[in-house]
């Protein structure tokens, strides 16, 4: 009676509880990292500095951000992953307040570096835990609705950021994402147990062996390559995607908003489900078919002239659900990769990948295309042709990367951490459940 009783849950409750309390903070850290872009405009009249300035607090967060989860990934094993998450998490809070309360450009700028430093690690250590604590077969949807997290900030964060700036100043986004981190930390610190499964296992390595063993393994070196591939593709249209849609699609500035608005909540309705079917489906099946229609979809777009406004939404949609379902079909046969022992090392590393390549998407885009005096966006067909190359080079990678870890389930001979992962992710819950 126990067992089908047990049967029709799929999460139980402290599971539910932590998948949400995820959720939450990933919001909180990708708000805080696209919040200062909308902030341009007040940030360069209030500060006095110019747009090169501007960029540079833009972009000294992704290369702090890389260059502290390359140093990280040498400790991320060896201390239990909720005391790592609040370290980080807590220096995060700091790094944000300090952007909240600001002087002058450089004050913004050491704040955001120390954001970085301590934010930017904090994408690997969510999907660290999800690996720990969830099985294989329901991780997909795990990562469905860790990553409703972008869709949220887009379509609530920023709206919400934008209007306190108007009342209070450029100061208040900053300040109102520290007040909830804070909340976020002291639920973390009160009701999240410890999460020490892989302290089980001895390790002799020093953190740079421990560097040196992660980046040394074909098949984490395959997954990194494939990783930086994956964003390089999927981050060159960004940087000038807004103003292609206003410049060369004739869409009215005033209707940009209303664009993003759409796309995101249509976003964060899709991602849970794209999370079961990545499940039901298969990491790589999903991900192909998505790669499939993101690749029409893009040369499509980057192609078009005057542009009614249903059909830039629609193309939008369209995109973003292929890109979600990349993302989460990715992000969730990543977590199968590292052994357990190496888990955190190896996301540390993968999230600096990451941020590095959406850095140097960013300047590849800008070397790509120009801007006539009227405004038009030259060479945007060139970049939607570089991007779909890439994404086909990612289905390659992607199909001979998933079967890797497949043969390795298969042919694994020690059968001790499958053991530890899976009472990890089971005995957690029970104990929650007797309380």
């Amino acid at each position: 009676m126990q067992l089908t009783q047990a049967t029709p849950k799929v999460f139980t409750k402290y599971q539910v509880f932590i998948i949400s309390l995820l959720a939450i903070l990933q919001f909180t850290v990708i708000l805080d990292f696209i919040v200062i872009s909308p902030l341009g405009a007040q940030l360069l009249k209030e500060l006095h500095i110019a747009t090169a300035q501007f960029g540079f607090v833009v972009s000294v967060y992704a290369f702090s951000a890389g260059i502290s989860g390359i140093l990280a990934a040498g400790f991320a094993d060896k201390f239990d992953r909720k005391k790592l998450l609040l370290f980080f998490y807590v220096g995060f809070i700091v790094g944000t307040l300090c952007c909240g309360i600001a002087p002058d450009y450089n004050f913004l700028l050491a704040a955001r570096i120390v954001t970085g430093v301590f934010g930017g690690v904090m994408n690997s250590i969510i999907f660290t835990i999800v690996t720990d604590l969830f099985k294989q077969e329901v991780r997909g949807r795990v990562m469905g609705y860790v990553q409703m997290a972008f869709a949220t900030s887009q379509i609530l964060g920023i709206p919400l950021g934008l209007y306190l700036t108007n009342i209070w100043g450029w100061h208040s986004p900053f300040l109102m994402i520290a007040g909830l981190s804070i909340f976020v930390a002291i639920a973390i610190l009160i009701y999240m147990r410890p999460i020490i499964a892989h302290l089980s296992i001895k390790q002799d390595r020093n953190p740079f062996q421990h560097i040196q063993k992660t980046i040394t393994k074909p098949l984490y070196l395959n997954a990194f390559l494939a990783t930086a591939i994956l964003i390089i593709g999927g981050f060159m249209l960004m940087p000038f995607s807004s103003a292609f849609t206003v410049n060369n699609l004739g869409v009215s500035i005033k209707h940009l908003p209303l664009v993003y608005l759409v796309t995101g909540i249509f976003s964060m309705i899709v991602s849970p489900m794209l999370g079961k079917i990545t499940d039901k489906l298969g990491k790589f099946n999903l991900f192909a078919v998505a790669t499939i229609l993101g690749i029409i979809i893009v040369l499509i777009f980057t192609n078009l002239g005057i542009t009614p406004l249903w059909g830039v939404m629609a193309l939008n949609v369209f995109l973003s659900v292929a890109i979600l379902s990349r993302m989460i079909s990715s992000s969730t046969l990543m977590t199968m990769i590292p052994e357990i022992q190496e888990r955190g090392a190896f996301m540390s590393i993968s999230s600096s990948i990451q941020q590095i390549a959406g850095g140097i998407a960013s300047i590849c885009a800008g070397l790509i295309v120009s801007q006539t005096s009227t405004g038009l966006i030259n060479h945007f067909n060139i970049l939607g042709y570089i991007v779909s190359a890439f994404m086909v080079v990612t289905i390659v990678m992607i199909y001979f990367i998933e079967r890797a870890v497949l043969q390795k389930a298969k042919t694994s001979q020690s059968q001790q951490l499958p053991k530890i992962e899976n009472n990890n992710a089971e005995l957690i819950p029970e104990e929650m459940e007797t309380k």
